[in-house]
């Protein structure tokens, strides 16, 4: 019996030992994580590929954020130097308008008022003009004197030059003052479009009073939208009209769009240090609408440098690396993890700074996402 009780105590003694045997076989594999063994079989596969590095193109770019704009004279506030009371608002935000389209109807009393002065105006000034041709001619043949003639041509011109206002006046409010004159005399005056173009705002409804500050409706012509951007004191130097500028609208798309500049600042913004750039939009990309948010590069150069597609690199730990071909065997590829510091990025290229470390190296381009899903079926050395 003692002897059976030392038998079982050798066996638990010989077990205990084969298992840290096997854990620190267990530690050996995963202390060195640089080295991966991949099956020629999984290779193929998963369509994995190896590459080199290869010379490509890159951008040096200046950052720049903006906004779509119009110019100035395709953005349209109507409003009215008179007040008066709403009677008709056809429109809705988004419609479509032509120069020239009715938009808003107002009334006011003091619109027949005006229309009455432009009147009684235009009677006097038929008879202050007779007598001034009058007096003219009398003095002219010395029968009167030259107060006379100079009393009746001061009150002719006063008058004319009151009649030229109130005709004037009538014409802004879209009077005809030909037919005022007739007799027409209307308590409503009606505003136009003065540009083709798409409502944007429309401020009143009916029955709402508009005093000559406020902004009725506002109209804007999309056919001519630009880039207006901002880009720091420190780049503007580096700004050139015809310069291409590569630029995405973050909230609506990932495409990216492409203009050029047009026009550069000459003045900097003393509360931000920034110099405006306007950008003129190549046609047919989109349909931009006016207000949209952009964030833009502007190419300043093309440069060659030293690259790997993005899909070859790894990131851990806030750093970069590659896989590379250390050795192959008749079953097997040996792939060796290296660091490498990135440079210039495109869409599909980044620049590798340390490109002389992978210098007539293979380097595995394609597949290295399938290594990261959990081993991808590769395993460690």
């Amino acid at each position: 019996m003692k002897n059976l009780y030392i038998v079982l105590f050798s066996l638990v003694l010989v077990a205990c030992g084969n298992s840290e045997k096997n854990n620190e076989a267990v530690e050996e594999v995963h202390a060195d994580s640089n080295e991966m063994l991949v099956t020629k079989q999984q290779f193929e596969g998963e369509q994995m590929a190896f590459g080199t590095v290869s010379e490509q193109v890159f951008s040096e770019t200046v950052k720049a954020n903006g906004m779509i704009d119009v110019p100035p004279h395709n953005r349209s506030s109507v409003a009215t130097f008179i007040g008066g009371y709403v009677t008709k608002t056809p429109l809705l935000i988004g419609d479509r308008v032509k120069k020239g389209q009715l938009l808003v109807t107002l009334e006011n009393p003091e619109y027949v008022e005006i229309q009455q002065n432009y009147l009684e105006v235009a009677e006097q000034l038929s008879y202050l003009k007779s007598e001034f041709n009058r007096q003219e001619t009398l003095y002219n043949e010395n029968i009167t004197s030259q107060k006379n003639f100079l009393k009746a041509e001061s009150a002719y011109k006063s008058n004319l030059a009151l009649y030229n206002g109130l005709r004037k006046k009538l014409q802004m409010m879209n009077l005809n003052p030909t037919l005022v004159e007739q007799g027409q005399i209307s308590s409503t005056i009606n505003l136009y479009a003065p540009i083709a173009g798409n409502v944007t705002k429309v401020m009143v409804s009916n029955g709402s009073y508009v005093s000559p500050s406020d902004t009725i409706i506002e109209i804007v012509d999309t056919d001519h939208i630009h880039l207006e951007l901002s880009v720091f004191e420190k780049d503007i130097l580096k700004i050139k009209k015809g310069q291409d500028i590569l630029f995405t609208i973050p909230e609506a798309t990932d495409s990216i769009f492409k203009a050029d500049v047009h026009l550069v600042g000459t003045t900097i913004d003393e509360t931000n240090r920034r110099v405006k750039i306007h950008g003129h939009i190549e046609e047919g990309q989109a349909q931009f609408v006016v207000g949209m948010f952009a964030e833009a590069n502007i190419v300043i150069s093309n440069v060659n440098r030293m690259a790997l597609p993005k899909e070859a690199l790894i990131e851990a730990e806030a750093n970069f690396f590659v896989l590379v071909l250390k050795n192959e065997t008749a079953n097997e590829y040996q792939l060796e993890k290296i660091k490498v510091v990135k440079g210039l990025e495109t869409e599909d290229f980044v620049e590798i700074l340390n490109s002389e470390d992978l210098k007539n190296k293979r380097i595995l381009t394609t597949g290295t996402y399938m290594l990261l899903n959990e081993g991808g079926g590769g395993h460690d050395h």
